[in-house]
């Protein structure tokens, strides 16, 4: 089993810049692909970015490429991302993910993630 705890968000002025940070737990979290993911108030649960578990590989949405950047440190088991350019459409719930199946690509679809965090929120102000 594997945990994942998210931290890092909260209110802030479009332009500015936030980092998520994720810390797993577990059996062989370091060795999961894992990904964010947001889900704004009414809408969808969306992907944002995920990465490979040697960090070698990684995918953006369209809308936050150049703006957001996924990593991951392994020694310290977290996930990040960094998040600069803040746009009030950023606004949502963010989650992290984990996927136990070792990809060479990580995926985008959340129905191929198989733990989740309890998210943490973004909003960002005009």
């Amino acid at each position: 089993q594997v945990q994942l705890v998210e931290s890092g968000g909260g209110l802030v002025q479009a332009g500015d810049s936030l980092r998520l940070s994720c810390a797993a737990s577990g059996r062989s979290s370091s060795s999961y692909p894992m990904g964010w993911f947001r889900q704004a108030p009414g809408k969808e649960r969306e992907f944002v970015a995920a990465i490979s578990y040697s960090a070698s590989s990684t995918r953006y949405t369209d809308s936050v490429k150049g703006r957001f950047t996924i990593s991951r440190d392994s020694a310290k088991n977290t996930m990040y991302l960094q998040m600069n350019s803040l746009k009030p459409e950023d606004t949502a719930v963010y989650y992290c993910a984990a996927d136990r199946n070792l990809r060479a690509l990580p995926s985008f679809l959340f129905t191929q993630y198989d733990y989740w965090g309890q998210g943490t929120q973004v909003t960002v102000s005009s």
